[in-house]
């Protein structure tokens, strides 16, 4: 028996690959609009973008920056291997991107009223990442 074998049958983990040029711009100070503009695909870039308008007070602007961010995230978890469901770790850094901006739409979607979107979006978060869910809340 390998070491880490899923003994209840449902999908391994996904690995998003790393792309460490944006959380490194980033961590350097550069602004999130500035990242997003030089590496689009980036759901890390976004999710700051969402993060910054919603502590502003711009909740709309924080809503379409999370959806940008997550909907890139699906796109990379798709290309990865991604079925649609299945654990998407904390643990592994690349994937914390997608559910920045998973957070950040559902959180988004609550503030705005749009209830079965947060619920949706939250259950999603919890699913993919129960320590995700504990971490950004």
């Amino acid at each position: 028996m390998a070491i880490h074998e899923n003994l209840l049958g449902g999908p391994p983990p996904t690995h998003l690959p790393d792309d460490p040029e944006p959380r490194e711009l980033l961590a350097s100070g550069t602004a999130p609009a500035d990242v997003a503009a030089k590496h689009p695909t980036s759901s890390l870039a976004w999710a700051q973008l969402a993060d910054d308008a919603f502590q502003g007070g711009r909740v709309v602007e924080s809503y379409a920056y999370a959806r940008t961010g997550y909907h890139r995230g699906l796109d990379a978890l798709r290309r990865s291997g991604w079925k649609g469901h299945g654990p998407v770790p904390w643990e592994h850094e690349p994937n914390r991107g997608f559910l920045r901006a998973l957070h950040a739409l559902a959180r988004a979607a609550q503030a705005i009223g749009e209830q079965e979107e947060y619920e949706r979006c939250s259950q999603f978060l919890k699913d993919s990442s129960p320590t995700a869910a504990q971490t950004l809340s």
